[in-house]
């Protein structure tokens, strides 16, 4: 790759809404390069099943759908390049993108690179990930039918997860680490209604057990310091959400989540600069949505080229 080299479009980001943008724009022969610095195909390469994607009536695995995007992205000319995107400066009507092998060029850029949940980095969250551990309800709510599990939070996202969850678990269990909830109070009368979920007060999540998937996590009272062991087969982590936006403060306007704001073209305060995707203020954080996104995004990338 020549660092120097100039693109029509540079895509930050690889996920869902990076790789439908790339598809577009590539389909479109613009010269586009996706730059991804983890794996490509985002936070959805955790999910074992997506189910609600529009065409798989069996379902598809996270990894299987962002890999057949990526392959058919690439089949139409999309460049990629794994690196981290450290800042964007203005050049006139040029976007220079610094990423870690060098400065990049492009006419337009479309970010994409989402927004991480929030991890409790406790020991076997890493390693569970995929197996029992999971940071999305809608995502892989199914998979726990029947079982019990557990939600980690007390906001709107973790009651409206643990909510969802009962469609499918028998037992679910929310741990809050304080004694009263954050969330809405028609969510948490909701919740309360609910004889299937049961509150835990004054705790945190330790650890999580299990051998080739989760058996059971270990609890802290916060008040008391005493330890107990859950048994639970899936643990829902939901505690917010960070956009990666951190090196696009000063530049681009931000909603106080930090999430990117754009108008009905997808695009940023910055002409020629778009967001797509869980980024993106407003998102509602769904597979089908971010390739909605990205499309949106890449055809008024194009038509701001063309003009």
């Amino acid at each position: 790759m020549n660092a120097n080299k100039e693109h029509d479009v540079i895509i930050i980001g690889g996920g869902p809404a990076g790789l439908s943008a790339g598809i577009y724009t590539a389909r479109a022969r613009l010269k586009t390069l996706l730059i991804e610095k983890m794996a490509m195909g985002g936070q959805i390469i955790n999910s074992m099943m997506v189910e609600n994607y529009p065409g798989f009536k069996d379902g598809i695995g996270g990894i299987e759908l962002t890999t057949a995007m990526h392959e058919q992205a690439t089949k139409f000319g999309l460049e990629t390049l794994p690196d981290e995107v450290t800042g964007i400066e203005i050049t006139g009507d040029r976007k220079i993108v610094k990423a870690g092998q060098g400065d990049l060029t492009a006419k337009a850029v479309i970010i994409a690179g989402g927004s991480e949940r929030q991890k409790l980095n406790v020991p076997g969250e890493k390693e569970f990930t995929g197996k029992g551990v999971s940071y999305c309800a809608t995502c892989d709510g199914a998979f726990y039918r029947d079982k019990v599990v557990a939600v980690l939070g007390g906001g709107n996202s973790a009651v409206t997860e643990a909510l969802e969850l009962t469609k499918f678990a028998s037992k679910v269990y929310l741990i809050h680490r304080r004694n009263e909830l954050r969330a809405t109070k028609i969510l948490q009368e909701k919740l309360m209604a609910d004889s299937r979920i049961q509150i835990i007060w004054d705790t945190v999540m330790e650890e999580v057990i299990g051998d080739r998937f989760v058996t059971k996590i270990r609890t802290s009272n916060c008040k008391t310091s005493a330890k107990t062991d859950l048994a639970v087969e899936g643990v829902f982590v939901s505690i917010g959400t960070q956009p990666a936006t951190g090196y696009l403060k000063g530049l681009l306007n931000l909603d106080k989540f930090g999430s990117i704001i754009v108008d009905d073209k997808l695009e940023t305060n910055v002409p020629g600069i778009f967001a797509a995707g869980d980024i993106r203020s407003g998102s509602i954080r769904q597979v089908i949505a971010a390739a909605g996104d990205g499309a949106i995004a890449a055809v008024n990338a194009g038509k701001y080229i063309s003009q």
